[in-house]
């Protein structure tokens, strides 16, 4: 099938047809025409008459979208773009920039750069916007892109310049005070795809319906560090129940269940000191799965157990329906050092029930000796951290920076730097990273750059320490989420290398992700950045951890000229739009002024009417007007039509 023909079809077919191939069905037309252009292309068949067809770029603004490249820049950090893809002809003139007679002038300082560098088709859909012109209206095409990472998540970025400005969060009033010492799922301990239901003994992942490969993991408010304790856990349903569009989910839902520590990541069974019992019959430690037990499904109830020793060994072992698995790990006292074991549970696309009521009794009898959680004194529990109470005691850091400039790496530091502050960093890797198993990598891609669009918003309404490390290199994306996040103490942190020092990140990071983005799409991502300066109604603090502000705009300018250097020029459109209709004239000559309806009687003797001669009137009829049966009177009108005026 040609393009032209899947371009034709209707939306309703385009999905039937992605459907009997087994593809992902939601989306735009453009999406649907690309997806199955994509498919049709790939399969055996090829095109009708041989020739190799590529899809052209919509033209809405959510479809063209930046991405960083992972290609090592040459001079001034710039990569000889156009001889890097040979043969590839740029069709889209949108996707190109405007030739200038000079270099534009910019004053170092400015939030947005100059008018004469070309800017992001999606966030400068109008002439002279406030947002600044120095964003990029030369979208990336579907050429360009390659379907990676950066994709997806600036053609979420991009929409930050058609979202209406958000309106100041209230401060939530808690209805009532939270007792420190019950013992429940903690919210300020989980991911913020996670929900705990309302009595704290319940939760599961917030997005399973929209983002089934996502797992969503919580800890409990307390743990312990001796004795002999456990707890009991339910699988309560699966949520979804059909077979997920994406075929290669092996696994539609899945649960682990276990022990860690509370400065471990919240993927249980993904860290070093993180023990799990996952439901595939498998013991996971440190991402290392080993058989271990039995499968568990709906209705089943897991006893997590933990018996520490008097020298602080500990055994953990696991029982499946009152019936003992065995003992899944043994820990010497070097590897806690003395740090408390906190119950912890891992799920995707299903819910779970902990029994975390004192009064009530256990669901199976616990082994001879331990003793629940739940019915522990105060002092032979040790409480996680607590929450902050408003968002005048939280920090959000926004992360600023071309790609491959070093944002994950400084963020990661800074938070293993400051434990005491708890930082949760949101970012396209973080949420990658949640997908444990399963799904094809464009599915996985699409939906982490969706939930991280929704997970932003959420985390302006839960106190708490944030990163956002993305690239933030459009300035309407960094007010908005700047704006989000009114009340926090807002930090904004600019990662900026040398030229010299970006060429070495960027081939680190292309060796190590082996993500290779087309230089052509690096050019334009310099062409629209820009840097922040600090408006006192949007940040608190602004730091450019590498060079230092000044010199950082001078090498921007470096960049975005020999950018527009490299680039093709683009070709002006004329902006005029055709007129659509043409006015009919009248056909009794030109109607008196409006205003002049209500002087007078019909209009007479209004000295205001001054219409010419019926010999200067034009004609209407291939006939003379001496034929015509009726005619003009300059203080009447037209005989027969006294009352038209």
């Amino acid at each position: 099938m040609k393009l032209t023909d899947i371009k034709k079809l209707k939306v309703a077919e385009l999905r039937s047809r992605l459907k009997e191939l087994g593809l992902d069905s939601r989306g735009l037309k453009a999406e649907l025409v690309d997806r199955l252009w994509s498919a049709t292309e790939a399969g055996p068949g090829g095109t009708d008459d041989g020739e190799q067809v590529r899809p052209q770029p919509s033209s809405s603004p959510t479809q063209q979208v930046h991405t960083p490249s992972s290609s090592p820049p040459t001079e001034a950090g710039v990569p000889a773009a156009c001889e890097a893809d040979p043969g590839r002809e740029l069709t889209d003139t949108g996707t190109q920039t405007e030739a200038e007679p000079g270099p534009p002038v910019v004053h170092p300082g400015s939030e947005c750069a100059s008018g004469g560098v070309t800017v992001c088709q999606a966030e400068a859909g109008e002439s002279g916007h406030a947002e600044g012109s120095g964003e990029d209206r030369g979208a990336l095409s579907v050429e360009d892109l390659d379907r990676g990472r950066a994709f997806y998540e600036f053609k979420e970025e991009i929409r930050y310049k058609r979202a209406k400005s958000p309106q100041p969060l209230l401060e939530r009033e808690e209805a009532e005070e939270q007792d420190e010492d019950k013992i429940r799922l903690d919210p300020y301990g989980c991911h913020l795809h996670f929900e705990v239901g309302p009595d704290g003994s319940c939760g599961q992942p917030r997005f399973w319906s929209r983002f089934p490969l996502l797992w969503s993991g919580c800890r409990l408010t307390h743990g312990v560090q001796r004795g002999r304790v456990g707890f009991e856990v339910r699988l309560e349903r699966r949520l979804l129940n059909t077979q997920p569009e994406d075929q290669d989910i092996r696994e539609p839902y899945g649960l682990r269940v276990g022990w860690s520590v509370a400065d471990s990541s919240l993927l249980l069974g993904e860290d070093e000191l993180s023990f799990s019992y996952d439901g595939r019959g498998k013991k996971v430690s440190c991402g290392k799965e080993q058989e271990f037990g039995e499968p568990f499904s709906e209705g089943d109830i897991i006893g997590c157990y933990a018996s520490f020793s008097s020298d602080g060994a500990v055994e953990l072992s696991f029982h499946k329906n009152g019936r003992f698995m065995g003992v899944a790990f043994t820990l010497d006292a070097s590897v806690l050092l003395g740090c408390a074991l906190f119950p912890h549970v891992l799920c995707k696309s299903c819910s779970v029930r902990l029994l975390l009521d004192p009064t009530t009794p256990p669901w199976y009898p616990e082994p001879p000796g331990f003793t629940p959680l739940a019915v522990l004194r105060a002092d032979q529990r040790v409480r996680s951290t607590s929450a902050p109470s408003c968002r005048a005691q939280c920090e959000v850091v926004l992360m600023v920076g071309l790609p491959g400039s070093g944002k994950t790496l400084w963020a990661r530091t800074h938070m293993k730097q400051h434990p005491e502050k708890q930082y949760k960093l949101l970012g396209t890797e973080e949420l990658l990273a949640c997908m444990i198993s399963g799904g094809q990598n464009d599915s996985r891609l699409r939906q982490a750059s969706q939930c991280l669009t929704d997970l932003i918003k959420m985390a302006a309404e839960t106190p708490a320490n944030y990163i956002l490390d993305q690239c933030n290199i459009l300035f309407s994306a960094r007010r908005h989420k700047l704006q989000l996040f009114a009340g926090f103490r807002r930090r904004v942190v600019v990662v900026f290398p040398s030229a010299d020092e970006w060429k070495r990140r960027l081939s680190q990071h292309q060796m190590s992700d082996g993500e290779h983005i087309p230089a052509t799409a690096l050019l334009k991502l310099q062409v629209s950045c820009s840097l922040p300066e600090q408006p006192a109604d949007l940040l608190e603090e602004l730091q450019y951890v590498d060079l230092p502000q000044q010199q950082a705009h001078i090498v921007l300018l470096q960049y975005k000229d020999e950018a527009r250097r490299l680039l093709p020029p683009v070709h002006r459109q004329d902006k005029k739009k055709p007129r659509l209709y043409k006015k009919r004239p009248h056909p009794h000559g030109p109607p008196a002024p409006r205003r002049t309806q209500w002087t007078g009687f019909n209009g007479r003797n209004d000295t205001r009417i001054n219409m010419q001669p019926w010999s200067q009137q034009p004609r209407y009829w291939n006939v003379p007007h001496q034929e015509q049966s009726f005619y003009y009177n300059r203080g009447v009108g037209y005989s027969g039509y006294e009352g038209y005026w």
